[in-house]
């Protein structure tokens, strides 16, 4: 009998809300829109799900992942990292907490004896995080398409064979939901003077932001109003 082809797993994590931190979900929202991928390869939105994603990484043969990277590059660097490599550049200078967390899954995937054969990490240096509601910067942007083509490349190296689509799938067609379409994610953004971009304490500290005079009266407020609208 023919041998069974690898298992792949194309995943990209990150969190859309903080500008560049969204590369990894973007570039794999963009390879499900314009190739057409063998049935023993799937795609998948890892979002920041970290330990959530053991059994998807545990089923893989191969795996690529897309994400932002802090390398210590110039902002808008794409680097590709290999094999036992990418735990450790994952967690030098991480970016977002879901780092640490995949740094966890891949090590919990190793104890359980199913980590995969094949590991690509395509990484871009981020140029902007602190942006609560932002998008990709034109330079990360601008490496989603080379970012692909290294994916494919990785692929057909291992005898995947990736077909282009005639046609792009529309946007709605995404792996992820309609709210976080990248055009529909820029184009209903709040204005700056209505909606703040930094976050954590900042935010707080930020003398545009007040808290009601009585929080207690605040939350009647809000129960009272929940409570009429069901």
């Amino acid at each position: 009998m023919p041998e069974a082809p690898p298992t792949v797993l194309i995943l990209g994590i990150g969190n859309l809300l903080w500008a560049d931190e969204g590369f990894g979900v973007r570039a794999v929202e963009e390879l499900h829109r314009h190739f057409e991928f063998p049935e023993c390869v799937r795609l998948l939105d890892g979002g920041t799900q970290g330990i959530y994603l053991v059994q998807h990484i545990r089923e893989a043969d191969i795996l690529i992942v897309f994400d932002a990277v802090d390398y210590g590059l110039a902002p808008g660097t794409l680097k590709f990292v290999e094999g036992g490599e990418v735990p450790k550049f994952l967690g030098v200078k991480k970016v977002s907490l879901h780092q640490t967390g995949f740094q966890e899954v891949l090590a919990m995937a190793e104890m359980m004896g199913d980590y995969p054969r094949h590991l690509l990490l395509i990484g871009v240096q981020p140029v902007e995080l602190d942006d609560y509601g932002g998008s990709l910067r034109p330079q990360v942007k601008a490496q989603i398409v080379p970012a692909m083509a290294a994916a494919l490349r990785f692929l057909e190296h291992h005898g995947i064979q990736v077909m282009a689509r005639a046609k792009p799938l529309p946007e709605d067609a995404t792996i992820s939901t309609p709210e976080t379409i990248m055009r529909h994610y820029e184009e209903g953004r709040p204005d700056e003077r209505i909606a703040l971009r930094i976050g954590d304490v900042r935010l707080l500290a930020d003398g545009r932001w007040q808290g009601p005079d009585d929080f207690e009266a605040e939350i009647g407020r809000i129960l009272a109003a929940t409570g009429s609208a069901g």
